[in-house]
């Protein structure tokens, strides 16, 4: 028996329903960065982790806002029904979907970079310090050189 049929596939609508749900929940990095280039405007990226790990390196254009801080300081920092976008660690860690919670809760149109800093950085795209803006050498399995995924 096969181990990836075990459950019965779902019907078309509801599988429609699934996946368009979670894009309606999720972006990853490639998508945000597209975006960053292009200069689209309308929408905040959050930062959630700590200040140690802001520091070293975080996105570019990127909001530091940790998400114990939100509930008091969302308003200050993000405009009422400004679409934002969180993101931490990677998929290793929750904290941007915490983070997204806490927006949501807020009444703030919300979506999360799935990958975080983690699948950002693997990406070879921009990372910015206190030093600068840098680019890391992206890892060949997440960004192989010269090929994208063109999703």
């Amino acid at each position: 028996m096969s181990v990836v049929l075990q459950g019965l596939a779902a019907a078309q609508g509801d599988a429609v329903a699934h996946f368009a749900g979670k894009l309606r929940f999720e972006t990853d990095p490639s998508d945000v960065a597209a975006d960053i280039r292009a200069g689209v405007t309308g929408w905040v990226l959050i930062d959630s982790r700590s200040q140690e790990s802001w520091d070293q390196g975080h996105v570019p254009g990127a909001i530091h806002l940790p998400t114990r801080e939100i509930a008091e300081r969302a308003a200050a920092v993000v405009p009422a029904g400004t679409p934002v976008v969180t993101y931490c660690w990677g998929p290793g860690c929750n904290g941007g979907t915490r983070a997204a919670l806490e927006f949501a809760k807020l009444g703030y149109p919300v979506k999360e970079m799935i990958g975080g800093m983690e699948y950002w950085t693997r990406e070879g795209l921009p990372v910015e310090t206190a030093e600068g803006i840098t680019r890391r050498a992206s890892d060949p399995l997440t960004a192989p050189t010269g090929i994208a995924c063109a999703c």
